[in-house]
C-alpha cells in the first residue's frame, strides 16, 4: 500500500520546549509494509515515509501504536495519524481522496494486528527521485520531438501547452487532467474537438488558435464549460458557424474568432453578459445579430468583414395572414415567460422559442416577421472599437425584426422623418 501526498511529521513535544512546527508539508511517498525488527528478529508492519531529502525513508511501527485518526477532511485529501511512540502526528494532505481512504483502512487493520494476508502490503524500499518531486503545475511542449509518447502527463497539471506538434486530434490523456485550468493546443492540425473536453470541470481557458477546426459542438456548449470557461480562442480555423447553444457559455469574458469563415455570429450573443473582449475580424460577416445591442464590451474588433450597407427599405418578409395558431401560442409563451422544456413540448418547438426575436415595439416574434438591417455605431456597445473598414468607420449593420407590417411601417415612417430633418 503506497500513497503519494504531502506529509508533515509534527513532534507533539515541541510546544513543551517553546518550539513550533513548520506547518508545511513536503512531497512524500507513504508506504505500509513488513520490516524485520532487529530487536525481536521478527517481521512487523511499519509505515515508511520517504521524501526528497530522505529517500531511504523513516519507519514507524503500526501495531498497537496508533492513538487516533483525524479524518474530518478526508474528502479533501487530508488526514492525520497520531502515533504513540514516538509522540508524533503524521499530517497527510494533497492526497487523492479514495487512495487516502484505502490507506487509512490498511493502517487501521495494521494497528489492530489483523491477519497480514488481508493487507495490501508494499515492499519498504527507497523511492525514486521522481516519485517525491513536487507536483508539476505547468508544462509546455513546443515541438513534436518533445511530445510524451510513452509517459503520461503529470496528473497535477493546471496549465498545459502543446503547440507545433502537428496533432490531428486531442490526446485523450489530456482529458484525465482534472485540475487543468488552461489548455493551449494552438498551432496544430486539430479538426474536431471531443465532447469530453467538457468534463474538465476546472477549465477556464481554452486556446485553439491556428488549427483546422470546422465546428464547435453543441455538446461542449452544454457541458460544465458553462460554469468555468472564461477565455476561448478559436482564431485562424475553418469555422463557418457557431451553434445556437454557444451562448450558454455565459462565463466567457474573452472570445477570439478572427480569421475564420463565419457568415454570422450566434443570434443570442447578447446573453454573454460577462463578455468584455470580442474579436471577429477577417470573417465573412455581412450583418450583426439583433442581440448585439445588449453587449457591453471593453474592446471590439470587426475589421475586414464584408458588411452590407444597411437600407431600411431592403427587407425580407415571413408573414402570414392570419398568423398560424402555433406562432400565436409560441409568442404568448415567450412574452408571458411561461416555463417550457422538452418534457412538456416537442424539442423542435423548444428550439424555436430559444431563437425568439424581439420587435422594436417590445413584442416577441418566432418564425413570422419582417427583417431588415439598421446601422449601429459600435461605440454603443464597446469602449474601444477597431475601425470596421479602411475608411475609418465604426458603424456596422445590425439585424432588426418586426412582428407585424404595422410595426415595420411605423419604423419606416420614423426613418423618413429623421431623413427630412
Amino acid at each position: 500500500m503506497k500513497l503519494q501526498c504531502d506529509v508533515e511529521v509534527v513532534n507533539r513535544m515541541l510546544p513543551s520546549f517553546g518550539m513550533k512546527s513548520r506547518g508545511k508539508g513536503v512531497r512524500a511517498v507513504v508506504s505500509i509494509g513488513k520490516h524485520l525488527d532487529k530487536s525481536s528478529q521478527r517481521s512487523a508492519i511499519y509505515m515508511m515515509i520517504c521524501t526528497a531529502k530522505d529517500r531511504t525513508g523513516s519507519k514507524y511501527k503500526l501495531r498497537g501504536n496508533i492513538e487516533k485518526f483525524f479524518t474530518w477532511f478526508v474528502e479533501e485529501g487530508k488526514a492525520t495519524v497520531r502515533l504513540k511512540e514516538p509522540p508524533v502526528d503524521v499530517c497527510l494532505s494533497k492526497a487523492d481522496a479514495n487512495s487516502l481512504k484505502n490507506f487509512l483502512s490498511a493502517a487501521r487493520l495494521a494497528d489492530r494486528g489483523s491477519d497480514t494476508s488481508s493487507l495490501p502490503l508494499s515492499t519498504l524500499t527507497p523511492v525514486r527521485a521522481r516519485d517525491v518531486e513536487q507536483p508539476k503545475k505547468k508544462l509546455s511542449v513546443m515541438s513534436k520531438k518533445d511530445y510524451p509518447l510513452t509517459s503520461s502527463f503529470p496528473y497535477s497539471l493546471e496549465q498545459l501547452q502543446v503547440s507545433y506538434c502537428k496533432l490531428s486530434r486531442v490526446d485523450m490523456r489530456m482529458l484525465s487532467l482534472k485540475a487543468l485550468r488552461r489548455l493551449d493546443l494552438s498551432n496544430n492540425h486539430i479538426k474536431k474537438l471531443p465532447a469530453t473536453i467538457g468534463d474538465l470541470s476546472c477549465l477556464s481557458e481554452l486556446i485553439l488558435h491556428n488549427n483546422h477546426l470546422e465546428a464547435f459542438s453543441e455538446a461542449l456548449c452544454l457541458s460544465t464549460l458553462q460554469q468555468t470557461l472564461q477565455v476561448l480562442d478559436l482564431s485562424q480555423n475553418r469555422l463557418q458557424s457557431l451553434p445556437t447553444q454557444f451562448c450558454q457559455l455565459r462565463e466567457l469574458m474573452n472570445l477570439k474568432l478572427e480569421d475564420n469563415k463565419l457568415v454570422g455570429l450566434p443570434f443570442q450573443i447578447g446573453r454573454l453578459s460577462k463578455l468584455r473582449f470580442l474579436s471577429a475580424a477577417h470573417n465573412k460577416l455581412t450583418v450583426l445579430p439583433a442581440d448585439f445591442f445588449k453587449l457591453s464590451l471593453d474592446n471590439l474588433d470587426l475589421f475586414g468583414n464584408p458588411f452590407i450597407q444597411p437600407n431600411p427599405l431592403d427587407h425580407s418578409m415571413q408573414l402570414a395572414f392570419p398568423l398560424p395558431l402555433q406562432e400565436i401560442a409560441s409568442r404568448a409563451v415567450a412574452s408571458l415567460r411561461i416555463p417550457y422544456g422538452p418534457h412538456l413540448i416537442p424539442a423542435h418547438l423548444c428550439g424555436d422559442l430559444e431563437a425568439a426575436k424581439t420587435c422594436e415595439c417590445g413584442r416577441v416574434c418566432i418564425n413570422f416577421f419582417v427583417k431588415t438591417a439598421v446601422s449601429m455605431n459600435l461605440h454603443q456597445v464597446s469602449h474601444t472599437v477597431v475601425l470596421v473598414d479602411d475608411m475609418g468607420g465604426t458603424d456596422a449593420p445590425v439585424q432588426q425584426h418586426f412582428c407585424s407590417l404595422s410595426c415595420y411601417s411605423a419604423f419606416l415612417d420614423s426613418c423618413l422623418q429623421r431623413g427630412l430633418r
